[in-house]
């Protein structure tokens, strides 16, 4: 769940007032994923998710922009646990102590996707032409419903998670993560949706907070 204040309001957030219902636009999603490509080049950085209950979403929404490979390194859709141990290196001790719609799940799959995505042992980059820059790693994990919710996680409650990573320091280590919870109303495509906005619009919102890069 989210931390005992976050938890409690996500828990009666059925009991308040819903907000408009989500209207998912195809333009709004190519603009976002245009405006996120600009920032990632003018930062001279590169980009990739782990994805859990949006299936790889967030991801298709990049690869439609032509030239994203210029600025998106790729995505891990970790839906399974067995994934998010094994390829994100997720330990299972947060996942057995947490479950998988937690805080420090969301953080470990963001922090093992850079560890993936980033510099390998022999010190080169998945993507060497694109090695210089930093890497940001954005993760989702939630209940996106209909079932599967509980008192305590309920269907639309998602964790994210964001990590900046030197793509110079050969230990893959980050620079900084950061986290948030958020819990959506709708059926399941639309609380997928949502989570892939939130995500990429994070990821946005870090770039734009930053010095280009000269």
């Amino acid at each position: 769940m989210c931390d005992s204040a976050h938890a409690a309001r996500a828990a009666h957030a059925a009991d308040a007032p819903r907000p408009a219902p989500w209207a998912f636009h195809e333009g709004a999603v190519n603009l976002l994923g245009l405006s996120l490509g600009w920032a990632a080049q003018r930062s001279g950085a590169r980009i990739a998710l782990a994805e859990s209950c949006t299936g790889g979403l967030a991801s298709s929404w990049l690869t439609r922009i032509a030239g994203s490979s210029q600025w998106f390194e790729g995505g891990v859709v970790s839906y399974s646990n067995a994934v998010k141990m094994h390829q994100l290196r997720v330990p299972a001790a947060f996942l057995q102590a947490h479950g998988a719609v937690s805080e420090p799940v969301a953080r470990a799959m963001a922090e093992g996707l850079g560890q993936l995505a980033g510099p390998l042992a022999n010190g080169l980059s998945l993507n060497a032409p694109f090695s210089s820059g930093p890497l940001l790693t954005a993760a989702i994990t939630g209940v996106a419903g209909p079932t599967g919710g509980s008192k305590e996680k309920p269907v639309g409650l998602v964790w994210f998670a964001w990590a900046e990573f030197d793509r110079q320091q050969p230990q893959g280590l980050p620079r900084q993560t950061w986290s948030s919870c958020q819990r959506f109303a709708g059926g399941r495509e639309a609380i997928q949706q949502q989570a892939a906005w939130y995500a990429l619009a994070g990821l946005l919102g870090h770039f734009l907070a930053r010095p280009a890069t000269p």
